[in-house]
């Protein structure tokens, strides 16, 4: 479904256009919001609109609310099926409560979401398997992906990350987010290395870090991080040493001799384990790309860049909320 039509379809169930892109931006985006999202969406300030819009989600059973620290803050949850039914998605995740540390990394994506709203922001994985391998015929072998091994079968999901990408106006300049959740950048590292290819066969593309607050010393580690997988090429004398040592990772092979120790020391950095977790999943294609410049020169050339944004919005509030959001 087209956003369009995600809005039309609510707008049947008796919302108004500006109440029904809201929601369909909430239910792909995050699942749940404050009262002060919905305001930044429709421009409109604090009063009786926000105030009967919620009131009347509630009253209808569509959401529910929680208290929160500050004696006026409501969390508001939307989950109804009918709503995810009626824009396609009826199995979202964003339905289903969510422990306090989720509901804050989606409000914190949703901030992002409702303040840039010239933008057209992708946020399934269908509709960004679509944008990228029928809008620009990127292969689908190029795009982000993990694999998950069941009893009896694998299944592979695309964008397994599942943040939101961002088009701006003229549909080839892409906005990719990544959300800061951890001090050290270890799953930094992984989202740029499964990105990696696609980033390759695009124009121009930017990756914003959104940085809370708490954890702004740590912007530092991320651009280094950004620098060592993406802007670091090897050599292709390195690539052969690193090719011997990880095969000899993967097979277990004796490790008693100097040549796997000398290896280990050179490739024990961050960079290079993030590049073996990759290995493993994909494949020697991951270490053939090490030798491209490719991604070097768009980022010398500004076609690709990092930008880092610290989050004005802090959820202290929140703090008297137990179990679920």
């Amino acid at each position: 479904m087209t956003w369009d039509e995600r809005r039309g379809a609510l707008c049947e169930l008796g919302f108004t256009e500006r109440q029904a892109g809201f929601l369909v931006t909430v239910m792909l985006h995050s699942g749940v919001c404050f009262g002060r999202h919905y305001r930044t969406f429709a421009g409109i300030g604090p009063g009786n609109a926000v105030t009967e819009f919620f009131r009347s989600l509630l009253a209808r059973g569509y959401a529910t609310a929680r208290r929160c620290k500050h004696p006026t803050a409501r969390l508001y949850h939307v989950h109804h099926k009918s709503l995810y039914q009626a824009i396609g998605e009826p199995d979202n995740r964003n339905r289903r409560p969510t422990v306090l540390a989720r509901a804050v990394e989606r409000l914190l994506v949703l901030d992002t979401v409702v303040a840039e709203r010239q933008k057209t922001w992708l946020a399934t994985e269908r509709e960004k398997v679509a944008h990228f391998t029928l809008g620009l015929g990127i292969r689908q072998s190029d795009l982000p992906a993990r694999t998950y091994e069941g009893p009896e079968s694998e299944t592979t999901r695309y964008f397994p990350d599942k943040l939101p990408i961002a088009l701006d106006p003229d549909g080839r300049t892409h906005l990719f987010l990544f959300l800061v959740t951890e001090r050290q950048p270890v799953a930094f590292r992984a989202f740029l290395e499964r990105h990696a290819e696609l980033f390759r066969c695009l124009s121009g593309w930017t990756i914003r870090l959104l940085v809370p607050w708490d954890k702004r010393e740590t912007v530092a580690q991320y651009e280094e991080a950004f620098q060592q997988q993406l802007a670091s090429p090897l050599s292709p004398t390195a690539l052969e040493d690193l090719r011997w040592y990880f095969g000899a990772l993967s097979t277990r092979r004796d490790s008693s001799d100097e040549r796997f120790h000398e290896a280990a020391y050179a490739f024990g950095t961050p960079r290079f384990k993030a590049l073996y977790r990759a290995f493993l999943e994909r494949g020697q294609s991951v270490l053939d790309a090490t030798l491209s410049p490719t991604l070097k020169d768009a980022i010398a050339r500004k076609s690709g860049h990092l930008e880092c944004h610290v989050l004005p919005h802090r959820y202290g509030h929140l703090s008297s909320l137990v179990g679920t959001a």
